[in-house]
């Protein structure tokens, strides 16, 4: 009812719950090539696939853009994707992007845009584009983009709105920072293992392993392409007996057209089970797998603890893994099933717009009891001196910092609340100490805060006072997140010295903020060994006035008050 009221009073069309997950929703309805996208969620480069420069961010980064500020970030290398070949029978966009986390990892399109082209480009459908573009989040990326070309035109026609359409395209001099070749007709089908996307292998290193629980869809694999692949491979089939299938389709659209196509029939016959277009899973809310139990997703993530139950097993899989998985209860390569049946595409999407509410300027807000205020940060002190409040490894998702799932999203407006679920799986201790220590520092290893855009993961831990986080890398938009929120984010000089502290040892950051304000390196002393070391916080001008002030909101806040 907020998000809704909010809407209708300052102008923005309302997407009800139940229309579908935001990307596909405005990749289907939205989407213009040639324009610019910002959204507040880390899986936005979806509509890249449309020739979009769509980019996820930070919650107040956005806010701010939509009341009329810049986005600023800093300029991404340009990277080009040359894709040669064709897909073989069996072998899926999902398997492109699986190989490029298989190669890269999660840091290798950290500061860099992808750019898609190549003569592999004419074989790609526009939903199999879609899933390249939404899971380079995975690989780090700011974007991923597709030129928009006769196959965006069809797409677009198809959903009514061939009169948006437009092309674009990479001048033909165009230069760039690096290039990647990938051969698609030499892909095969691929999974990845429990814990992180880009823990890859081939299907058949991992054929045999029992699965409880499947799933098809989420912003990465619940187009239309997908839920008719899965239809054909389960039609006149039915579902191992042992497994729980489910198929989430990105909207209601994709629903709608499923229905009127037959492919309902089909998928219930078979002893699937279809959910609400929504992220559902993906986030942890409803169909949490058993505990022990070995869950195969079409998703695009499976960071620990995500599906919503503490030491989960997830594996990542294409749509047709996981439906060939589906019948036989194990993970099973779809190859060994014979000759695929062609996806046909509808001539028309269904292009309802019931799920919309349109503004009008009016209404009231309704703030129900957990719409708290927000709380400002603190302008950075002269000298830190604060406790190791916990140490953590390499790759530590914004999932580990503020789990999702149903019991905590709904506090999502109330900070004190969510804050108390801080690392709830990590470390079910950290909230107290934090507590009990009133200011103080994180300390973690590579890609600290990979995964979702989650902001709860700067403003919990910064409500709990922890005023620094120094770490040997951070993902893009969580550093971002940290600054606008008055956290400062330092990396370390020496990765080595990461070794040398532990929890609850004693950081004394001498001369932080004048540091900070001469972009000069913090040096850090530890009580306990008598080691000193230097970090870096490298700021741009803009950066560093809201990181001193205590984020955007105590920065605008300090301008307000000083008037013009």
């Amino acid at each position: 009812r907020y998000m809704q009221a909010v809407s209708r009073k300052y102008g923005a069309v309302f997407s009800k719950p139940g229309n579908g997950i935001c990307h596909q929703v405005h990749m289907e309805s939205f989407s213009i090539p040639g324009q610019t996208l910002l959204g507040t969620d880390s899986h936005t480069p979806l509509c890249g696939a449309a020739g979009m420069l769509a980019i996820g961010a930070g919650g107040l980064d956005v806010a701010v853009a939509l009341g009329g500020g810049p986005y600023f970030f800093q300029m991404p290398k340009v990277v080009r994707v040359h894709l040669t070949g064709a897909l073989q029978p069996w072998v899926t966009a999902k398997d492109v992007i699986l190989e490029l986390l298989r190669r890269l990892t999660v840091r290798g399109g950290t500061g860099k845009i992808f750019e898609y082209g190549g003569p592999g480009l004419r074989s790609l459908m526009a939903a199999q584009r879609m899933t390249i573009a939404n899971m380079g989040a995975e690989l780090g990326l700011t974007t991923s983009v597709f030129p928009s070309d006769d196959v965006t035109r069809s797409f677009l026609t198809r959903l009514g709105r061939g009169d948006d359409w437009r092309p674009a395209a990479a001048d033909d001099d165009a230069t760039y920072d690096d290039e990647i070749t990938l051969d698609l007709a030499a892909l095969t089908p691929l999974v990845a293992l429990p814990g992180s996307p880009d823990r890859v292998v081939p299907v058949e290193e991992v054929a045999g392993t029992a699965v409880e629980q499947v799933m098809v869809g989420s912003c990465t694999n619940g187009s239309w392409h997908d839920m008719a692949s899965v239809t054909d491979i389960v039609r006149g089939r039915r579902v191992h007996s042992s497994v729980s299938f489910v198929l989430f389709p990105g909207s209601h659209k994709i629903l709608e057209t499923m229905a009127r196509e037959g492919l309902l029939t089909d998928l219930l016959a078979a002893g699937a089970t279809v959910s609400e277009s929504s992220c559902g899973a993906c986030a942890g809310i409803g169909h949490v797998p058993a505990a022990g139990a070995k869950s195969l997703r079409a998703f695009n993530r499976n960071f620990p603890g995500r599906s919503g139950v503490k030491d989960d097993s997830v594996y990542l899989c294409s749509s047709t893994v996981a439906a060939a998985s589906a019948l036989t209860g194990v993970i099973t390569d779809p190859r060994t099933l014979g000759a695929p049946t062609p996806v046909t595409l509808p001539t028309r999407f269904a292009s309802s717009t019931v799920g919309f509410v349109e503004p009008d300027g009016a209404g009231e807000i309704p703030r129900g009891p957990n719409i708290k205020p927000v709380p400002l940060g603190e302008p950075v002190v002269e000298t830190l001196e604060a406790a190791v409040v916990i140490k953590l490894g390499d790759k530590v998702s914004t999932d580990d910092i503020s789990p999702a799932g149903s019991a905590v999203l709904v506090f999502r407006s109330n900070i004190p609340a969510i804050s108390e679920f801080c690392f709830k799986y990590v470390d079910g201790d950290f909230v107290a100490r934090a507590k009990a220590a009133g200011r103080s520092i994180i300390v973690g290893g590579e890609t600290y805060g990979q995964g979702s855009s989650r902001e709860a993961a700067a403003t919990g831990p910064m409500f709990l006072g922890v005023r620094a986080v120094i770490v040997k890398s951070f993902a893009r938009i969580h550093r971002t997140n940290l600054i606008n929120w008055g956290v400062v984010p330092l990396v370390l000089d020496d990765p080595a010295d990461f070794t040398g502290i532990e929890r609850d040892d004693r950081l004394r950051l001498p001369g932080l903020r004048a540091a900070l304000a001469a972009g000069e390196r913090v040096r850090v002393e530890n009580a306990r060994t008598g080691a000193v070391f230097t970090a870096s916080c490298v700021l741009t001008p803009r950066e560093r006035e809201i990181l001193l002030a205590g984020g955007i909101l105590a920065h605008t806040k300090a301008g307000q008050e000083k008037g013009p």
